[in-house]
């Protein structure tokens, strides 16, 4: 038993971006437009969104510069550019991190306090400003879920924010818009993608089997497309299907009854939120850690299930044996064919900050209770094997 909403308007294709400026006045004539580094005016997307905008005689406001793991200071400095100029709609042009940061810029307009005591003191968001999206890459499905999450550098906190006021009120995801993102962004895009189906289909809560099979077709399409992707980066069929299930594996379709937190997101928040690093490189050298770990009698069939369903390992009676080839083909996709590096050391982290880090990911219980529970011990285990 579960109820299902999902109130974003997707405008999704080629062409799509053409219906932003009546869509946005439709909200009224003030917008915030929210980017990153730039890298849109280099592509021409930030010229095509404010062209259209403008012929819809929309007056653009900007806050640029939202970082890869976006920071409470670039959102309070958008909350204070709504609250002076009075902004009816704030348009994220970008990924995830913009698009997070967008969804925190529209409630902070809307309070007194500051916007990182949502996740702080826990305060109730009642009240948003209009969402607009955007997408330029395929990773995180922001731009159709009711999550974001926020880096506090201060307290070295990377925290996340669930509620159905952060539900965009529509986004725009034209497949050709991601046809500039490199091979490094668009394998850790794959990578999260796959992490956002991982962290719910390897579940005991999950008990609808439409949805199990649902989950190995998106998996077996991130492994299908993204390698294509990265050869031939204007392959719109590859784009596509990657976009498409960057949406589908995060906005609560394939969650059936599952209430168990996840835990590979709990563990990578820590080291991008300590060290900076990219989310979906995080995950991918994670998750075959975590799943070497946590395999046991009573996961096994469910490894089992994977290995055959979506890696195409010949089925056997020693099912451990399966289950491990598996696990290879998860190490084996994201090393080997997206080439991401495979090991922490490899990107300059090391054992210092394992033991602070796991408690914080273990919470407040002082364990994540995902598919198998871990406790601060587990997680500095899984840190120390993806060394």
């Amino acid at each position: 038993m579960f109820t299902y909403h999902i109130p974003t308007k997707v405008y999704f294709g080629k062409g799509q971006l053409e219906n932003l400026g009546n869509v946005a006045k439709s909200y009224g004539k003030r917008i915030l437009l929210v980017y990153g580094g730039g890298s849109i005016k280099k592509t021409g997307v930030y010229d095509s969104v404010c062209g259209y905008l403008k012929k819809s005689g929309m007056e653009i406001f900007e806050c640029s510069g939202i970082e890869p793991n976006p920071k409470v200071g670039s959102v309070r400095k958008g909350i204070e550019i709504c609250k002076q100029n009075k902004i009816d709609v704030v348009l994220a042009v970008g990924g995830g991190s913009v698009m997070d940061a967008s969804k925190f810029i529209s409630i902070g307009s809307c309070v007194d306090f500051d916007v990182w005591d949502f996740i702080a003191k826990k305060l109730p968001v009642e009240k948003a400003l209009p969402l607009l999206c955007v997408l330029t890459i395929s990773a995180t499905g922001s731009e159709m879920d009711n999550t974001a999450v926020l880096n506090n550098s201060a307290t070295q906190d990377k925290l996340a924010l669930i509620n159905d006021k952060l539900f965009p009120v529509a986004s725009f995801c034209d497949p050709a818009l991601t046809y500039s993102v490199g091979k490094y962004q668009t394998a850790c895009g794959s990578a999260d993608i796959l992490s956002h189906l991982f962290e719910v289909y390897f579940n005991f809560n999950q008990d609808l089997y439409m949805l199990d099979t649902q989950m190995e077709g998106m998996m077996k399409t991130v492994f299908k497309y993204a390698p294509i992707a990265l050869k031939e980066p204007e392959n719109y069929e590859a784009r596509a299907n990657l976009m498409w299930t960057s949406s589908w594996a995060i906005n609560g379709y394939i969650y059936g009854c599952n209430k168990k937190p996840w835990s590979c997101h709990a563990m990578e928040h820590q080291l991008s939120g300590v060290y900076d690093i990219t989310h979906g490189l995080g995950l991918a050298i994670l998750t075959p850690h975590w799943m070497e770990y946590v395999l046991d009698e009573r996961t096994l069939p469910k490894f089992y299930d994977f290995a055959v369903n979506v890696c195409g390992i010949p089925k056997t009676e020693d099912k451990l044996k399966v289950a491990k080839e598996g696990i290879e083909y998860v190490k084996n996709f994201f090393f080997n064919q997206l080439e991401l590096k495979n090991s922490l050391s490899a990107i300059g982290i090391d054992d210092k900050n394992f033991e602070m880090m796991a408690k914080k990911a273990c919470g407040a219980n002082g364990f994540i209770n995902g598919w198998k529970k871990l406790y601060p011990e587990d997680v500095c285990n899984i840190y120390q094997a993806s060394l």
